[in-house]
């Protein structure tokens, strides 16, 4: 299975992420997702979210799901970028994109590796309220 993954402070070209997929004959299914910022957090409004990042631990149990990931589920490739810093409403935090035979199992995993990110991957979040 290739594997991408940029934890980044830059905006997430969702467009240039998608002219840059790469997939062999045999896949029939490539999936994306756009975890974008909303204007609620609870009951507040926000303007934004700062992330942070535990940089090397992150990367590392990122690394740990895709190894569960190539246990599950045969994927081709999955790529997978999360922003840091001060992330406006409406512009993306994550994105994901796995590539798979067929898509049962390239939304599986997309909502797995989701799932499991928000409970081990070491990467936090703080609403940032309007004045």
């Amino acid at each position: 299975m290739t594997r991408s993954l940029t934890i980044t402070k830059s905006p997430i070209d969702e467009a240039a992420l998608i002219r840059e997929r790469k997939m062999s004959d045999g896949m029939g299914a490539a999936i994306y997702f756009a975890g974008v910022v909303r204007g609620t957090e609870g009951n507040d409004s926000i303007t934004a979210i700062d992330y942070e990042a535990f940089g090397q631990m992150a990367e590392h149990q990122f690394n740990k799901l895709f190894d569960e990931m190539e246990t599950r589920w045969p994927i081709e490739s999955v790529r997978l970028v999360h922003r840091t810093g001060v992330v406006k409403v409406n512009e993306a935090s994550l994105w994901v994109e796995i590539v798979a035979p067929h898509r049962g199992e390239a939304f599986a995993a997309c909502q797995w590796l989701i799932d499991e990110m928000k409970n081990v991957v070491p990467i936090w979040k703080k609403p940032i309220t309007q004045s």
